[in-house]
């Protein structure tokens, strides 16, 4: 087994106990948050934090894994390699860095091989004002009998049908419309919910307990599904904030994405976990990224998007489509591949570095 396959796994409580022995190899301590369910295996779920550092450091970086569930399988293997990197441990020691490393902010998808939460929510949508009216998605309506059609795979109907809305309004339009999230279809595909959920709330206690002493946060969020296999796309990850997006492109560089010009993979989203970092941590000057690795091309990802859905409303399915379902998903959000793998921790760690660099005193 190589030392880059040997960080990564192949099942959440496996990812779990490796993420785990990394720390007590550095002599770390974990808090973990318990999750009230399963996972697929009858194990504990947790959102494991660690602190690697000063509580009372200046300067606080969190790299964060499984938003969207399935895609920690990505994720935890960079803070795996990461935490028994003594080389980037010394760097940050040396500059006073302390870095918060946040294990399967959504545990339960991760377990399942699920990109959303056990309220089949996506907590990239969830992190909204729910006093407020919600976002609505008029598009995602059209379509939503599309994508979950009473058979699966889908008849040839569904398919011209589906075929057809794409031809007319462009793939672009078509992942638009379903990703930017929904608060309207509880059962539907990027469900933003109708209130926040487990990990919305864990999450912000991690960011109270953590993230309030320090005057410059940075984060990195780690995602997988969007754009060239291989190829980490660094999104900009704050508000709509000219200097901040001036901060990040000096840190990463000038091919840093954003939403809200249009040039990222991925389209313009509300209720971002983000966000969260302004409103718990306010005395913080924040900059972020999600780093967004590429797997299959968009058409193939939204396949097994759909499927996964529909074999969540349709639990008595038979195994041998549930398990093509749910091998589809793993290949949507994970190659099991040395190259890809090489690839994923390369680039991670050069954004880890070059945010060391960012963050360091003048």
């Amino acid at each position: 087994m190589s030392d880059i396959q040997s960080g990564f796994s192949s099942s959440y409580a496996q990812a779990r106990e490796k993420f785990l022995n990394a720390v007590q190899n550095v002599g770390l301590a974990v808090d973990s948050y318990i999750h009230p369910l399963k996972g697929r295996d009858g194990e504990a779920l947790a959102m494991d934090v660690v602190l690697d550092g000063s509580p009372d450091a200046q300067r606080l970086l969190i790299v964060s894994s499984a938003c969207h569930g399935v895609e920690g399988y990505c994720g935890s293997g960079v803070q795996v390699h990461a935490l028994s990197n003594s080389a980037w441990r010394a760097a940050c020691k040396a500059q006073g860095l302390a870095v918060l490393y946040i294990h399967a902010l959504n545990p339960h998808g991760f377990s399942h091989v699920r990109r959303v939460t056990h309220e089949n929510v996506d907590i990239n949508r969830n992190f909204q004002d729910f006093n407020q009216a919600l976002p609505d998605n008029p598009a995602y309506r059209e379509i939503q009998p599309l994508l979950l059609p009473d058979v699966w795979p889908p008849d040839a109907a569904n398919a011209q049908a589906t075929a057809q809305y794409i031809a007319e309004r462009g793939m672009k339009a078509f992942q638009a419309a379903i990703t930017r999230g929904q608060h309207e279809f509880p059962d539907g595909l990027f469900f933003g919910g109708k209130a926040p959920t487990w990990s919305n709330l864990t999450l912000r206690q991690v960011l109270q307990k953590y993230g309030q002493q320090c005057q410059h946060l940075a984060w990195i969020d780690l995602h997988t599904g969007l754009g060239p296999s291989g190829v980490g796309e660094r999104i900009f990850a704050c508000a709509d904030d000219a200097a901040a997006f001036a901060r990040a492109k000096a840190w990463w560089g000038q091919g840093i994405t954003s939403i809200y010009d249009g040039s990222s993979t991925s389209a313009f989203l509300t209720g971002l976990m983000w966000m969260a970092a302004y409103q718990e941590c306010p005395q913080a000057q924040y900059t972020g990224i999600a780093m967004e690795y590429g797997t299959q091309t968009q058409d193939k990802v939204m396949h097994a998007l759909r499927g996964d859905h529909w074999l969540h409303l349709h639990p008595q399915a038979p195994e041998a489509l549930r398990q093509r379902i749910k091998q589809d998903l793993m290949d949507a959000f994970y190659v099991d591949t040395d190259e890809w793998r090489r690839q994923i921790i390369d680039q991670a760690m050069q954004a880890m570095h070059q945010t060391a660099t960012g963050l360091a005193p003048a």
